[in-house]
């Protein structure tokens, strides 16, 4: 089976033409240009649904797609929490030293003497760096900053990250 990455969930209707209101899950504004195929993943189907954006627009902080050939509110209304999606192959490759969170998450964090911490379960974006956190057993979770003097290395090849701790980050 292909995997998809989320892009988009859509939140509701707007207007009678079949216009969709979508909260993004994406950095690629690029992902909604008209043209760009996206699958649409609903709860009560089991096969995803294949739409072309038509247009786009922003709104808010939403953006606002219409799909070809759906172009009235009845067409459209059971899009409601639907997510958007694009194949893997669809994924654009990014500049060294950055990755995607499902490429992070999952990774095993090790420090730079070789001590295994755990792996890292969810990812953070509170501000000016993202924040790695990471589940230990039987110790509370860990939070590392993903900056330079920390974080040593990252291989998503090989699924592992090597870190610096500084002084009071493992306590």
């Amino acid at each position: 089976m292909t995997p998809y990455f989320n892009v988009g969930k859509i939140v509701n209707t707007h207007g009678i033409k079949g216009e969709v209101k979508v909260v993004r899950i994406t950095d690629f504004e690029q992902r909604f240009k008209p043209g760009n195929q996206l699958y649409l993943f609903l709860k009560d189907k089991s096969e995803p649904i294949k739409v072309t954006i038509q247009k786009h627009r922003k709104h808010k902080q939403f953006d606002m797609l219409l799909f070809e050939d759906f172009t009235s509110i009845n067409e459209v209304e059971h899009f409601k929490e639907g997510i958007l999606k694009i194949p893997a192959t669809d994924q654009h490759s990014l500049e060294e030293g950055s990755y995607y969170y499902h490429e992070i998450i999952g990774c095993d964090v090790k420090t730079t003497s070789g001590e295994s911490l755990g792996k890292i379960s969810e990812i953070l974006a509170p501000g000016a760096n993202d924040v790695w956190v990471v589940k230990r057993k039987n110790d509370k979770d860990l939070l590392i900053p993903y900056i330079e003097p920390i974080v040593k290395e990252v291989n998503v090849k090989e699924n592992y990250v090597i870190i610096e701790p500084m002084e009071g980050l493992l306590s």
